[in-house]
Order: structure tokens, then C-alpha cells, then sequence
């Protein structure tokens, strides 16, 4: 082996044992950033549920509204809610959540465990841009938010009362005006209320 051979072969070694700290720590980074968006809790909505979100994106795909190059009523109505947007990367116009998503989910459910937020219900919304009809992308966004929230149960031991999920397909733009900008492709995490002493979800406000 050669001088060269070796010291390329230690620069690999040092990047292989690098890298995983790195990617850690900005997992880690993630996970208070989420803690800090979410915790908010004068920015929460009891009366606010995932069936009143899929209600309206619903009425909004069957009476054809056309899109507003200002925020629609869902987006403003969840503007005001404690909120974290992440990038979760699917199979092609399917709901199958991509493996270098994981590490993502795994800072979604860090955060949710964490004494701060290990009270809170939250809903997790997905979005999509213009492409396709607005029936296809209400209904893939569904498919994702569910295997979103089955992920976090089943995979990361979130408890299902403190999850719902709601799919609004393109009827909440990030940024109307860009209808067809990837970035309108997200998913959100909103703070709705928080849980009983006992574990059960406090009732909603009337």
C-alpha cells in the first residue's frame, strides 16, 4: 500500500465516522426546532380536528372554488396554529414514505416524546402543488398524512390519541401565487390541544 493509498484510505475512514455525528447532530436540530414551533401554547385549537380540515378541503374540490391568489380559508384558519413544515420524500404519486425519510420522522417523534410536547394532540397535514386534478391530489394527500401518522405509531411508539391526520391535496397553498412551485409539496405538523391529566384528549372548547 502507498503513502497516498493510506492517507486516502484514513480520509475515507475519517468521513465514514464523521458523517453519522454529523447527520445526529442535525437531527438533533431538527428535533428543537420542531420542540420550540410546536410548543407554543397560547397558538393551539381544540375545536379544530382533522375531520374539520378533510370536511373543507372536501366542499372546496366538490364546489370547484377556483384557487385565490390569496391564502384560501383552510390556509388562514391554520395559520394561526403553533406549526413545523417538513420535506417527506414519497415513491412517485404514491404513499410510501421513502427510506431517507426516516431519519426525519425519527426527529418528528423525538420532539413528540419530549417532556415539553409529550402532552400536546397534533395533526398532520398534507399538501400537494396543481399537478394532476384536485380529486387525485385531495385523495394522495390523505394516503400520505395516514402513512405519516402509522409510521409515527407504529414505528416510533406514538401514542394514536395524540395523532390525526388530514390530506388537503392543493386546496392550501404555501404560495398561491407559484401554483405549481414544489414547495406547495409539504407536510405540516399543528399543535390542536393538548391531553387530559389521565391521557385522554381534553374536549373541545364549544
Amino acid at each position: 500500500m502507498t503513502r497516498f493509498t493510506r492517507m486516502l484510505a484514513g480520509a475515507t475512514l475519517a468521513l465514514a465516522l464523521v458523517a453519522p455525528l454529523a447527520a445526529a447532530k442535525a437531527q438533533g436540530n431538527m428535533t428543537q426546532a420542531i420542540i420550540q414551533s410546536l410548543g407554543d401554547t397560547t397558538k393551539s385549537d381544540p375545536t379544530l380536528t382533522a375531520d374539520i380540515l378533510r370536511q373543507m378541503a372536501r366542499d372546496a374540490v366538490a364546489q370547484n372554488r377556483p384557487l385565490d391568489i390569496n391564502k384560501s380559508a383552510i390556509a388562514r384558519r391554520l395559520e394561526r396554529l403553533a406549526q413545523f413544515t417538513v420535506q417527506i420524500q414519497f415513491a412517485l404519486d404514491s404513499a410510501i414514505i421513502r427510506p431517507e425519510s426516516y431519519a426525519t420522522l425519527g426527529a418528528i417523534a423525538d420532539a413528540m416524546h419530549h417532556p415539553i410536547l409529550r402532552n400536546f394532540r397534533f395533526v398532520v397535514v398534507g399538501n400537494t402543488d396543481i399537478t394532476g386534478t384536485r380529486a387525485h391530489n385531495l385523495a394522495l394527500s390523505q394516503r400520505r398524512a395516514d402513512a405519516i401518522v402509522q409510521a409515527l405509531i407504529d414505528v416510533y411508539s406514538i401514542a394514536p390519541n395524540r395523532l390525526e391526520a388530514a390530506g388537503l391535496g392543493q386546496e392550501a397553498l404555501q404560495v398561491p401565487e407559484r401554483p405549481k412551485d414544489p414547495i406547495n409539496r409539504r407536510v405540516q405538523i399543528f399543535t390542536i390541544g393538548s391531553l387530559g391529566p389521565t391521557g385522554l384528549s381534553n374536549p373541545a372548547r364549544n
